[in-house]
């Protein structure tokens, strides 16, 4: 027994003299951790989605309709979007034919219209309109149950206009009007009250109403259902009607901007960040090579010839893009088989996508092998970047339920512009001259990286 603590208390002694292995068993988890947990909004004390860039256009002049305006406004997942710029700088409020163009350059992805006939004298109910490019289905889904929430929450006003409107029109005015002081007069003298405001409450459209979109109080913690087991369900109120009462009466056009005749949509969404994060991992093992080739002697061989370290590091480099390519190229073939992804009608520009993103990613498991002091640091180092670039670049979930600096801190990543080219492509269906910007991003971090690692490497005592 004493022989095997002996080789204990070795093997515990290296492990303290190996400060890379203790940072990768100790000190990566907690930082991880610690950007989990802003990534997941653990730090909020409101969770969900914040900073969802949403237009609203209100074509109509109804004060009921500038109510529901700052409505979505306060809703605190959206950011509002009412005007747009001229090209001479000045400001002017949206109209219903600036989305599609602006939904198509992706300066937002949702857009709600109200228009003029939002409150109709032929119909009884509201009408209104959706705009999306619904690319990420949870944040579509997520987005539509907010929309849907504040727009039943805040018509009642609407719709009794739009009972009224539809009262005057069969009844006529003088009648209508009659009509409204006789039921005004009925109110005050059985429960009180003046009849004259009582009438021009009716005539503005509140019929009591909005209390069917009011919350119910709290029940009482001891009145329990008998059938129930769980305290807190069956502590809750039953749900009001007023989701179901006003799906009947409010007709909502649903226009799906970017996306619409996509084979296979939810696979198109998900397929590249799983391949990029993927790609990542790939690449960034890669970076161990350098160790195992300097702990081997091959440095010593290839640099004794006319070698520099910056050619050793290019060489590295291009072989990275091409074994990403391969991988990307491979995933999204396997896509089109097992889900009927559209590849083969976007080739040309799925391949000079996949370029590029293999290119960021090589350049990423390049600066590793520079910065890494041996293949342990190096495989810790791989491990933090890859999981955080993926978290906080959308591969993992929407961006939108991050907290909004988190969401800033994304679009710096390798990820997010690789997934975005992706989209595109796919999703958005853009010409190469479309995808030049997202190209000209990732080549710029490629070349950025590259320098980095190339410095770096320059100044690494590689033989020690």
């Amino acid at each position: 027994m004493s022989v095997i603590l002996t080789l204990v208390r070795k093997d515990i002694a290296n492990f303290r003299r190996n400060r890379a292995a203790v940072v990768v068993t100790f000190l990566v988890p907690v930082v991880l951790i610690y950007i989990f947990g802003w990534v997941f909004g653990l730090n909020q004390k409101d969770t969900g989605p914040t900073g969802i860039r949403i237009a609203v256009v209100n074509a109509s002049d109804n004060p009921a309709a500038a109510k529901l305006v700052d409505a979505l406004k306060a809703e605190k997942a959206f950011n509002v979007i009412t005007t747009t710029t001229n090209p001479d700088k000045s400001t002017r409020p949206l109209t219903e034919e600036d989305l599609r163009p602006m939904i198509e350059d992706d300066r937002f992805r949702y857009a709600v219209v109200i228009p003029a006939d939002v409150v109709s004298t032929k119909t009884i109910g509201l009408h209104l309109k959706i705009f999306s490019d619904p690319r990420n289905d949870i944040e579509s889904q997520t987005v539509n149950g907010l929309l849907q929430k504040t727009i039943f929450s805040n018509v009642p006003q609407l719709l009794g206009q739009s009972l009224q409107a539809r009262a005057k029109d069969f009844l006529g005015g003088g009648r209508f009007t009659q009509f409204n002081r006789g039921i005004a007069d009925t109110v005050a003298s059985a429960f009180g009250g003046d009849p004259a405001a009582i009438q021009r409450t009716i005539e503005s459209g509140s019929f009591g109403l909005d209390r069917l979109t009011t919350p119910a109080k709290p029940a009482d913690p001891s009145l329990r259902r008998l059938d129930s087991t769980d305290p807190k369900a069956a502590a809750a109120p039953p749900a009001a009607p007023a989701d179901d009462f006003f799906s009947r009466l409010i007709k909502i056009d649903d226009v799906q901007v970017v996306g619409k005749n996509v084979r296979s949509p939810a696979a198109t969404r998900l397929v590249g960040g799983w391949a990029i994060m993927f790609l990542l991992f790939a690449v960034s093992g890669g970076a161990t090579a350098y160790f195992d080739e300097a702990n081997t002697g091959v440095f010593q061989r290839i640099l004794s010839a006319p070698v520099s370290r910056a050619q050793l590091l290019w060489s590295r480099f291009f072989y990275g893009v091409l074994l990403g390519l391969i991988q990307l190229l491979s995933m999204f073939v396997a896509g089109k088989f097992m889900y009927g992804i559209d590849i083969f009608s976007h080739l040309g520009n799925l391949i000079a996508i996949s370029i590029f993103a293999a290119a960021a990613c090589s350049s990423f498991g390049m600066l590793i092998a520079a910065l890494a002091p041996n293949a342990a640091a190096a495989n810790g180092l791989s491990t933090l970047l890859v999981m955080v670039m993926s978290a906080t670049g959308g591969a993992w979930f929407p961006m939108s339920f991050m907290p909004e600096f988190m969401q800033k801190i994304g679009k710096f990543t390798v990820v997010y512009w690789s997934m975005e080219g992706f989209l595109q492509v796919l999703w958005a269906q853009r010409t190469f001259v479309q995808l030049l910007p997202t190209l000209g991003i990732l080549l710029g971090i490629t070349l950025a990286v590259m320098f980095v690692a190339i410095w770096r490497l320059n100044k690494k005592a590689i033989f020690a």
